[in-house]
């Protein structure tokens, strides 16, 4: 079982690592289509219209792409004044709880997200200006949301079976 558990979790953080490799080549796209923006409104005098909306429609996905990547690479801050001094059976149990926590919070945003792809693309809602689909944007950011919550619970699995690798 503690093999299963930990092949699942280095399989989902494989997934999260291409979310996050996503995620960049997205920045980078964004970054030289802000950067033409720029050039086209300042020394063009002939701002693009589509940018400001477009940037704003594709950073949203990106906010979640880099989740399960940085939970599997334990690069969310912690403050262990506290766990520093527990024992090792509470500090487990305090590890355990924090990751199910994760894993209940992640879970209820990726419903959440989940929900309003649904619910925008049933409707038809589109963005302002470009009148983009709004679930396009909504289903990557459901997507990671969900594999950082699955990330999560299998951190949390870990945790109960024993399973936990020294990083």
């Amino acid at each position: 079982m503690k093999k299963a558990i930990v092949r699942a979790r280095r399989f989902v953080g494989a997934l999260g690592y291409a979310a996050m490799a996503a995620g960049a080549v997205v920045v980078l796209a964004l970054a030289a289509w802000v950067s033409y923006g720029v050039v086209m409104r300042y020394v063009f005098r002939s701002p693009d219209a589509v940018v400001t909306e477009a940037t704003a429609l594709l950073l949203f996905p990106v906010a979640f792409a880099g989740l399960a990547y940085a939970l599997e690479m334990d690069a969310y801050p912690r403050v262990t004044v506290l766990v520093d001094k527990l024992p090792p059976r509470a500090a487990q149990f305090l590890e355990g709880a924090c990751r199910l926590m994760m894993s209940a919070v992640g879970g209820f945003f990726a419903l959440a997200a989940s929900q309003a792809a649904v619910r925008d693309f049933h409707s038809g809602a589109a963005s302002e200006i470009l009148l983009w689909p709004r679930w396009i944007f909504w289903t990557p950011s459901a997507a990671a949301l969900w594999l950082f919550a699955l990330l999560a619970a299998l951190h949390f699995a870990e945790t109960l079976a024993g399973a936990k690798e020294k990083q």
